[in-house]
């Protein structure tokens, strides 16, 4: 049985989809004030790490846990769902499955205690 990170096309998909979700996450005006001194290649790279390590890539996540690197940034549980529905979104135009997409939103969705801070 392929892993989520194998059917989704691997390292090459899992790139096109961290650039086009963070293309659609800085159009985004509720979002876009969130990344304004955020270095965006070492984030892409972080993202792009987490997700295909969440997703069973070979890749290990070594970036900082999540309430660390979310701490101070005053982030709502409005701005958490809206960057979930965008993943969403990039995945599903990108024809990635919807059952796999609930998968990955799965393990993306208990992160939320460690991002939201207000």
């Amino acid at each position: 049985m392929a892993s989520i990170y194998e059917e989704i096309g691997g390292r090459d998909a899992i790139g096109a989809a961290v650039d086009e979700f963070y293309r659609r996450v800085l159009d985004d005006a509720a979002l876009a004030p969130y990344f304004e001194s955020t270095d965006m290649v070492r984030l892409k790279a972080q993202q792009g790490a987490f997700i295909a390590a969440a997703v069973g890539g070979p890749q290990r996540y070594e970036g900082p846990n999540m309430k660390a690197a979310h701490d101070g940034l005053a982030i709502t549980d409005e701005a958490f769902d809206k960057v979930v529905k965008h993943l969403a979104d990039t995945l599903t135009d990108l024809g990635v499955t919807a059952p796999t997409v609930e998968a990955i939103g799965g393990k993306l969705l208990p992160l939320r205690t460690a991002i939201v801070t207000t």
